[in-house]
């Protein structure tokens, strides 16, 4: 009995040692626009590219999207802290012609919390 004791919690210590994968759910309220066109699952799009694994990755990398020449014209950019800074404030602006019709997150709040949101989307 003892033995099944000890590894039961070794089982749990290890799953709580794993980094946890945020979900839909888990995504804060300024994130509502976003799932409108954008699915958090990975290989699955929508009317925009999944989100999955977005952070820190190239831009126009989703497997299966059909991007945007505008979009692509910027592929070589790393989507990080700085871009998403100004992408989800103005995204139109950061990126003339791409078919996003979302205007922005007008909250610095918003969009650090989107941003933190994303980093946790593997």
């Amino acid at each position: 009995m003892k033995v099944s004791k000890i590894s039961g919690m070794m089982v749990g210590a290890a799953l709580l040692a794993l980094p946890a994968m945020a979900s839909a759910a888990d995504a804060p309220a300024a994130f509502t626009a976003c799932k409108a066109c954008h699915s958090v699952e990975a290989g699955k799009n929508g009317v925009g590219p999944s989100l999955a694994g977005i952070y820190g990755r190239k831009l126009g990398q989703a497997p299966g999207f059909k991007y945007s020449d505008a979009h692509l014209k910027f592929a070589s950019q790393t989507v990080d802290d700085a871009f998403l800074t100004k992408y989800l404030a103005n995204p139109k602006e950061v990126i003339p012609g791409n078919k996003m019709v979302f205007a922005g997150l007008k909250s610095a709040d918003d969009v650090n919390a989107v941003i933190a949101y994303l980093k946790t989307l593997k």
